[in-house]
C-alpha cells in the first residue's frame, strides 16, 4: 500500500513538471509568428475588417459632400486644372467637415492629417470622380480607394493593386471600396466587380503618389 502512495506522488510529480525553457521559447515563436500573420497590414483578415472600416470613412465624406452641395446648385467639389483629389476635396474642410482622418484610408499607413485644416498641399488615400452633381445616376462612382490609374473599368479589368504594390495598394491586394453618387458604398476585388465609366464632364482623380 505505501508502495502504491509513493508511485502515486511520483506520477503527479513528473506530470506537475514545467516546460523546459526551449519548449516555452518555440511556443512564444509560433505565437508570435500566427500573431504576425493575422494581424499584420498584409494580412487578409486585418485588410477585410479595414474595408468595413474604410466603407465608414468613405461614408463620412459623403456627409460633407452632400452638404457643400447645398451651397453649390447641386455641385459637389470641382476646381480647375485640379491634378489630383487633394485639391477639390481640401475644399470641404472645414466648413463641411472638421473630420481630417475620415480622408485617409485605415488600411493603408499614409500620415494622418492635421485636424480641421485644408489639405490641398498634402496627400490623402481616395481617388475622387470630380465634376458628378447630386443629381447624377446612383451607378456612378463618386469616390474610391486609390486606384491602378484613372481610365474606365469594365468589369474583369484591373481596378486595385493585385501584388500589394503601388498604385493602388490601400489593402494591399485585397481590393477595396467604391462610393457612388448615392452614397452607397460597395467593396470590389482588385478586379473591378462594377463598371466604372468616366462621364464627359467627369475627370477621374488619384490621389498623390
Amino acid at each position: 500500500m505505501y508502495e502504491q502512495i509513493l508511485s502515486r506522488r511520483s506520477s503527479l510529480k513528473q506530470m506537475s513538471g514545467g516546460f523546459s525553457l526551449l519548449e516555452l521559447l518555440i511556443v512564444v515563436v509560433i505565437i508570435f509568428v500566427l500573431f504576425t500573420l493575422y494581424f499584420s497590414s498584409g494580412s487578409k483578415a486585418y485588410q477585410t475588417k479595414q474595408i468595413a472600416n474604410c466603407e465608414n470613412h468613405l461614408q463620412s465624406v459623403y456627409v460633407a459632400l452632400k452638404t457643400y452641395s447645398i451651397d453649390y446648385n447641386d455641385r459637389f467639389p470641382s476646381l480647375v486644372n485640379a491634378q489630383s483629389a487633394e485639391a477639390p476635396l481640401s475644399q470641404l474642410v472645414p466648413k463641411y467637415t472638421t473630420g481630417t482622418e475620415y480622408f485617409t484610408c485605415p488600411g493603408t499607413k499614409d500620415s494622418p492629417l492635421p485636424d480641421a485644416k485644408p489639405f490641398a498641399d498634402r496627400r490623402i488615400s481616395y481617388a475622387f470622380y470630380m465634376g458628378h452633381t447630386v443629381k447624377d445616376d446612383a451607378d456612378q462612382p463618386l469616390m474610391s480607394d486609390r486606384q491602378v490609374n484613372t481610365n474606365a473599368k469594365a468589369p474583369g479589368q484591373l481596378l486595385f493593386s493585385s501584388d500589394g504594390k503601388k498604385p493602388g495598394n490601400n489593402h494591399d491586394k485585397y481590393g477595396g471600396n467604391v462610393m457612388f453618387c448615392d452614397g452607397n458604398v460597395q467593396s470590389s476585388p482588385a478586379k473591378s466587380a462594377f463598371t466604372l465609366t468616366n462621364a464627359s464632364n467627369v475627370v477621374l482623380l488619384n490621389p498623390k503618389p
